[in-house]
């Protein structure tokens, strides 16, 4: 039975318990936005990890971060490496994305040392099987797709990217566009180098219900990929991407009557005045399912910076009502992110995350504020550095340029505001 079948017949189940606690709301409210698919559990119930996460209505805003080998570069042991440093500063699930020979050995070994959720995009494992044995991805067929699907599922991946909502109709559209980047997303791009190659539709949506099979068997979180999200600001919003998200709608309908958890993916690049629009657009068609977005990025001038330009649209896009945020590093459109830049990506979008929850009066979401501020008020400094979001990197900065005071900082020295204010004005 799926986290959905349970709900729907009153049954709270050890996760909805656990995750209940960790979020301070009630069980049986969590298990009615789980039953409703406004919420959803990320919990293959092979692999069922230690420290599960759920994402959706009334709960915190999670981060997502991708690790994986390429095509270039393939390390092991640096993908683990980012594996470790990734949950220990805060993020709440990992998505393999690995293209490079070794990747079922890395996603192996990521599912046998995650403790948190694990989500990876089957079609990469699918498209690699095709080359290696028939010398091209474009020989892909549907056995090998399901197949890719099956097997990761029984090594107990908890959530799959599936790029089914981009048909030929899509790409018609698509065709007929202005866009600057057509495609952006590489699952998409392979989906549609696919269709154009075999002048046929896309399998992972003439065939949907079986992939529906799989998950409903497995517990798996579907995560619907947007191949069409704009990869530029100037192409945010237009036919192609709201046809392919009208498809998603749909496929979130099929989802439910098969009591198949199910998210949405959004864009993309998308400019600031259009964040807003896209968000309340996806909660209308597809009726409240979570939604999950990659950045947005509000502009596209910042190549080495893009962790903030994401962390702008993350924090704006979970204010208006996204739960979920992919997070960006600042080697995005540049390189493989190395460990430093995964540290970068993660924290700036924990603060976008954190920023909205704020914002949107999730459950003493500014406690945390409201301690780190008494803190820096008594100027206790050890308190404020364990409590920052990224304490190594406060301490840095707070032992890197010594106070002659131990009580001020070295910034205003014998002006420090509170230490002035402190006598006078007592709090």
């Amino acid at each position: 039975m799926t986290q959905i079948d349970q709900a729907k017949t009153n049954r709270i189940t050890q996760e909805v318990r656990y995750i209940a606690k960790l979020e301070k709301i009630p069980s049986k409210l969590l298990s009615k936005r789980i039953a409703s698919n406004e919420a959803v559990i990320f919990s293959n119930n092979i692999r069922r990890p230690k420290k599960t996460t759920a994402v959706g209505k009334g709960l915190k805003t999670k981060v997502n971060v991708n690790i994986g080998s390429s095509t270039d570069k393939a390390n092991v042991k640096l993908e683990l490496k980012k594996l470790r440093e990734a949950v220990n500063l805060g993020a709440d699930t990992i998505m393999d994305l690995s293209v490079g020979p070794d990747a079922q050995r890395v996603r192996n070994l990521i599912l046998k040392n995650s403790p948190i959720p694990v989500g990876t995009v089957p079609i990469y494992e699918a498209a690699l099987l095709a080359r290696k044995k028939r010398g091209s991805f474009l020989k892909m067929d549907l056995e090998t797709m399901l197949k890719c699907i099956e097997n990761q599922a029984k090594e107990g991946v908890d959530f799959f990217t599936i790029h089914s909502g981009i048909t030929r109709e899509g790409l018609k559209i698509l065709k007929k566009s202005k866009r600057q980047i057509k495609i952006a997303s590489r699952g998409g791009a392979i989906l549609s180098a696919w269709m154009d190659a075999n002048k046929k539709e896309n399998p992972l949506y003439e065939h949907f219900d079986e992939i529906l099979k799989i998950a409903y068997k497995y517990d798996i979180v579907l995560s619907l990929g947007d191949a069409l999200r704009p990869g530029a600001i100037s192409d945010a919003t237009d036919a192609a991407q709201i046809n392919e998200l009208r498809h998603l709608a749909d496929l979130v309908k099929k989802a439910r009557r098969k009591n198949v958890q199910v998210i949405v993916e959004g864009p993309g690049h998308v400019p600031l005045h259009q964040i807003e629009s896209n968000i309340v657009l996806q909660k209308k068609l597809c009726k409240n399912a979570p939604f999950y977005v990659l950045g947005p990025l509000v502009c596209d001038v910042a190549a080495g910076y893009d962790h903030i330009t994401a962390a702008i649209g993350g924090a704006l896009a979970a204010m208006y009502g996204a739960d979920f945020l992919c997070y960006v590093t600042p080697a995005e459109h540049l390189r493989l992110p190395t460990i430093s830049d995964m540290r970068e990506g993660l924290i700036a979008s924990r603060i976008a995350a954190h920023s909205a929850d704020i914002a949107k009066g999730i459950k003493q979401a500014d406690k945390w504020d409201r301690q780190v501020s008494s803190a820096r008020n008594k100027r206790d400094w050890k308190k404020l550095i364990s409590l920052s979001i990224d304490p190594q990197r406060a301490s840095e900065f707070r032992h890197s340029i010594k106070a002659r005071e131990l009580k001020t900082c070295s910034m205003c020295g014998d002006y420090c505001s509170m230490k002035l204010t402190e006598a006078s004005l007592p709090s």
